[in-house]
């Protein structure tokens, strides 16, 4: 008996590869071999076997190291893996293509895999009489500090729910569910194009494969209705906009007692009158006048625990920043907390009555280039600049 080809070697693959490549190979290899395609040729059909095997063993973690340490002996009788109980090759062929429904011929599972065969969702099988309920999404506005904070919310979102007269399976009662006579429980049927065979869903049950002998009046045979549902919410603080929440099981409800999609919240954020977010740390302007920088002072700037004291030293130059560590918005992780940065900025008074016009004016005969000294450096420039 002739020695096995190593496994790596019969797909074309090096020993690091990953599960995705080695199935890429097998899919190759597969449609290129694959006893449809050359009918009566024996060293074809053998091939297709030998890939197939190789392809279970590679695909699976445990036998591939298994295989990888002991190599074709880990499968033989006493090797610690167990021999000789591979699959059919065509069954195997079927798992990784689809169920070959399309006349049962390979041309049939090239179309399946390329076009997605008879349109079966998310959560839906061939053959199977439910399909999972589709995810909804909701847009949801919210403060300000109740996204730095943290809250709870309730929506209501209208969404196909279970049927409670028949509980969701779509049957009314002391009614069964019976094969499909038409596709036999395939859930399709097969039309001949000329060269290929294309499968169709089944139009008698709607590709289900199954039906119902007596459907749920209420329902439909669908086992849903539309209905509002009230749905809490723990919004965790910290958030910001674009932040998305997701609600398992609160989508819509599946088909025939099909499992429920999820809900995904996306949630928008409400601009605040003072203070301006940055990822954790939070910006504001605090006006302050010229003798508060001038003599130095302490002010009360806002925080989001209420007002807070700060010193500004003397001769303070306008649009200073004053960071405030831990002030910010508490990191969605849990870890930490943001900064406060306080910007602090001159305000420069419009109307002066006499005395305060008179005030200044005393005050600016005062000032020399001692008192304004980066203003007497730039005169000197310039001076120096127009004589050139």
């Amino acid at each position: 008996m002739a020695a096995k080809k190593d496994y790596y070697e019969v797909l074309g693959v090096a020993r690091s590869v990953t599960q995705e490549e080695i199935k890429k190979a097998y899919r190759k290899l597969a449609l290129q071999h694959h006893p449809d395609k050359h009918k009566g040729d024996k060293k074809a059909e053998e091939k297709f076997k030998e890939i197939g095997e190789a392809y279970e063993v590679l695909s699976d973690p445990q036998k591939r190291e298994a295989y990888d340490r002991f190599g074709h002996q880990a499968f033989a009788p006493g090797g610690g893996m167990p021999g000789g109980g591979f699959h059919d090759p065509f069954e195997l062929f079927r798992e990784v293509f689809g169920s070959g429904g399309m006349g049962g011929t390979i041309f049939g599972d090239i179309f399946e895999d390329a076009f997605g065969g008879g349109g079966g969702g998310r959560g839906r099988r061939r053959g199977s009489r439910s399909t999972q309920g589709a995810d909804l999404r909701y847009d949801l506005e919210i403060d300000f500090m109740e996204a730095v904070q943290g809250c709870e919310k309730e929506i209501t979102i209208r969404r196909p729910s279970p049927c409670s007269h028949c509980d969701g399976s779509g049957a009314a009662s002391g009614s069964k569910v019976v094969t499909c006579a038409t596709c036999r429980g395939q859930g399709q049927v097969a039309v001949n194009r000329g060269f290929f065979s294309i499968a169709q869903p089944c139009p008698k049950c709607g590709g289900a494969g199954q039906s119902i002998e007596h459907p749920c009046k209420h329902c439909h045979g669908e086992g849903r209705v539309e209905q509002n549902a009230r749905i809490k919410l723990k919004i965790p603080s910290g958030v910001d906009t674009g932040a998305r929440l997701r609600s398992s099981g609160q989508g819509e409800a599946g088909t025939r007692g099909g499992a429920a999609g999820d809900l995904y919240v996306v949630l928008s954020v409400r601009s605040h009158p003072v203070f301006e977010r940055q990822e954790d740390d939070l910006f504001c302007e605090v006006p302050v006048s010229f003798a508060q920088l001038a003599l130095g002072a302490e002010i009360s700037v806002p925080s989001l625990d209420g007002e807070l004291n700060l010193k500004i030293p003397a001769g303070t130059a306008s649009d200073k920043v004053f960071r405030l560590r831990g002030q910010g918005v508490p990191s969605l992780s849990g870890r930490g907390q943001g900064d406060l940065h306080v910007r602090v900025r001159v305000e420069i008074p419009k109307h002066l009555n006499a005395a305060q016009k008179q005030a200044l004016e005393n005050f600016s005969r005062l000032c020399d280039e001692f008192t304004h000294p980066e203003g007497h450096s730039f005169l000197e420039k310039a001076r120096k600049l127009f004589k050139g």
